[in-house]
């Protein structure tokens, strides 16, 4: 039997400390972290997820179950000012910071689509999901720096709800990664470079 475990990953601590902060890190093996109105069975191909040994996690926020590995960058935000809860505004916000840092390492004519995804050419690089509680709200995104599609359908389904834009693709038509558009660098540059971008937005 599959267990669902409470999401317990670093950035989840950002809601205790009642300030605006970020925090940017590359998870230390596969993890599936499931949506918060998601359903294993209708969301996982559970006999891969069991067979792999993968640890499965439940996340606060809303959106798609997604795929965590060492070839990701997980970014996380934290708002407390009350003049920042807007989801479409943090989105928008927090994913042009995103864009505009990697453009300084040459990848360019990256967009948003649906609601909060960063795409290159139409394929996902980035998907993010915001939670929200009477105080705060948590911006939280998955960078694909470099782990190959077949990962994701190893362990996910098609799921069942889609950005239109998506069309329908499976996950090898649909995802992408930085490394596959001609990133070339290591994963920890990038990683220094999107900490620094979030130190000069949070003026810290």
């Amino acid at each position: 039997m599959l267990n669902v475990t409470q999401y317990n990953l670093p950035d989840i601590d950002l809601l205790n400390r009642k300030t605006n902060q970020f925090l940017i890190w590359i998870p230390d093996k596969v993890y599936v972290v499931l949506g918060a109105s998601n359903n294993p069975a209708l969301a996982l191909n559970i006999d891969n997820v069991m067979n792999d040994n993968i640890l499965v996690l439940k996340r606060p926020s809303g959106g798609q179950t997604v795929i965590l590995t060492p070839n990701n960058i997980v970014i996380a935000a934290v708002f407390f000012d009350k003049r920042s809860l807007h989801p479409k505004d943090v989105f928008q916000d927090i994913n042009k910071l995103i864009i505009s840092t990697i453009e300084q390492v040459g990848i360019n004519n990256l967009s948003q689509m649906g609601i909060s995804d960063i795409t290159m050419a139409g394929k996902k690089i980035l998907g993010s999901s915001i939670y929200r509680s009477k105080e705060a709200l948590l911006y939280h995104a998955v960078l694909n720096l470099g782990e190959p599609a077949s990962t994701f359908e190893r362990y996910l389904k098609h799921p069942t709800k889609e950005p239109d834009y998506r069309q329908g693709r499976s996950h090898s038509e649909f995802v992408t990664s930085l490394k596959e558009i001609g990133y070339t660098k290591s994963y920890h540059h990038m990683e220094n470079e999107l900490s620094l971008t979030f130190e000069r937005y949070f003026g810290l």
